[in-house]
């Protein structure tokens, strides 16, 4: 069988390499401008984008790069119907053809003004516009400036501030207020404002311009700058009919720089004329106490009590004797109470004492006493006339009289008492107790006695 020739048949890479080729090279593909809705987006915080565009017939993938992606003013949605500018290229390891995406604009609504409504959205919901607004000091000292060092919002704050109130001090903290770099630089001139923390008030601000202009001044982070500082923040960006995010969270927005100067600082020549016009009437109502406390003064003065003092003392003294015989009285009525209340239980205690109850009890116990030593005596001498008797009758019964009579009684050498013929033994020793010792024997011969 012959061997076919393979060298007519491409490799999958190849053809990929190839079709992709063609994808780049075409200069229709390069440079597209294509309408469509978003898909499958799932926003994937600081990195690249991947999501679909696609319209009622068809859908093609999308590629967004984190530097093109970090450009896009508003937060891309599911559903949002944009216009997007790239290039055309096939994805290799898959074959399949995407839309590299260098920029995105919402369809219909303007990029910046959409990012804008989502911003207001997303700062409403999180409650930044209900906070409550910090009090602009009405007597600063030192007013810091946030602002461009070349701009006329500068000068047009100094001109004020200085024909207002000129002891105040204006420090001037420049920043980019217009380029991607400017939200940037406001943030950090604020953040720096409030570590030195020695300022009353801050002013931030730029004049007029589109709303690319004022851009930076709607950014998050700059929203946010303004929300935690501690020192009242007045913004004045724009002309009056521009309203920024800044103006928003600020703690007071101004029209113009000039105003915001006017907001921050009071005119020191209204303030001196409110003093002096305060001093006099200090003085005045000063004036008018004292001559009060005069008039007082006099009156007491012409009080008869205070030209005879004496006579203030009389009542005291005669109320004080009157007390003292009270007091006299009740002490004397009380002592009496109480000697009476003693009589009487002295009397009490007389009528309950136990003295003849232990008189009585005491000649009861004598005359028991002696019944009861008659009675002892009595039956010891009962007891002793019986014992008597008793050992008058043991004697008659004691052996040892049996004895005197010429008996003995016959014991074994054990000391058992021998009664009969089968205690004794032949050759057996026999003891005999007489009245006055004992006598020892040897059994020579037993004979019984026949009775019958």
């Amino acid at each position: 069988m012959d061997q076919k020739d393979n060298s007519q048949y491409l490799t999958v890479t190849a053809l990929t390499q190839y079709l992709k080729r063609k994808f780049d090279v075409d200069p229709y593909l390069g440079h597209v401008y294509l309408m469509g809705e978003i898909s499958n987006f799932r926003p994937r915080p600081n990195s690249h984008q991947y999501f679909s565009l696609k319209d009622n017939k068809a859908k093609i993938s999308a590629i967004m790069f984190k530097s093109a992606f970090s450009k896009v003013k508003f937060v891309p949605e599911e559903g949002m119907k944009v216009l997007v500018r790239g290039r055309i290229s096939l994805y290799e390891p898959s074959g399949s053809y995407q839309i590299y995406v260098e920029s995105m604009e919402p369809d219909g609504l303007g990029a910046l003004y959409l990012a804008l409504e989502q911003l207001k959205k997303k700062l409403a919901q999180q409650g930044v516009f209900d906070l409550p607004k910090k009090e602009i000091s009405k007597f600063p000292k030192k007013i810091a400036i946030v602002t461009s060092q070349s701009g006329a919002v500068i000068h047009d704050i100094m001109t004020t501030v200085e024909r207002r109130c000129p002891i105040v001090q204006l420090v001037l903290f420049p920043a980019q207020v217009q380029g991607d770099e400017a939200a940037k630089t406001i943030v950090k001139q604020i953040k720096r404002i409030n570590e030195l923390g020695s300022f009353d008030t801050i002013i931030i601000g730029r004049g007029g311009g589109s709303i690319e202009d004022l851009w930076p001044f709607n950014e998050e982070i700059v929203a946010q700058a303004i929300v935690s500082s501690q020192i009242p923040v007045i913004s004045s960006v724009g002309h009056e009919t521009d309203t920024t995010i800044a103006d928003m969270v600020a703690d007071l927005r101004a029209a113009t720089p000039t105003a915001a100067a006017e907001l921050a600082t009071p005119v020191l020549r209204d303030v001196l004329l409110h003093l002096q016009d305060l001093n006099v009437r200090m003085y005045n109502a000063q004036n008018k106490i004292i001559q009060n406390y005069r008039d007082q003064v006099d009156n007491y003065s012409k009080n008869g009590y205070l030209q005879h003092p004496e006579r203030i003392y009389q009542v005291y003294v005669q109320k004080s004797d009157m007390l003292a015989q009270r007091l006299q009285k009740s002490m004397s009525d009380r002592i009496n109470e109480v000697k009476q209340e003693l009589y009487d239980k002295e009397n009490r205690l007389v009528r309950s004492s136990p003295r003849d109850q232990l008189h009585y009890f005491d000649t009861m116990v004598n005359n028991l006493t002696q019944r009861m030593l008659t009675s002892v005596r009595q039956l010891i001498n009962s007891k002793r006339n019986r014992f008597g008797n008793n050992v008058g009758a043991l004697d008659s019964l004691s052996p040892l009289k049996t004895l005197s009579r010429g008996y003995a009684i016959p014991t074994n050498k054990d000391n058992k008492i021998l009664k009969s013929t089968a205690d004794y033994k032949v050759n057996g020793e026999v003891e005999l107790k007489v009245i006055d010792g004992t006598v020892t024997l040897v059994t020579k011969d037993i004979s019984e006695e026949n009775n019958g």
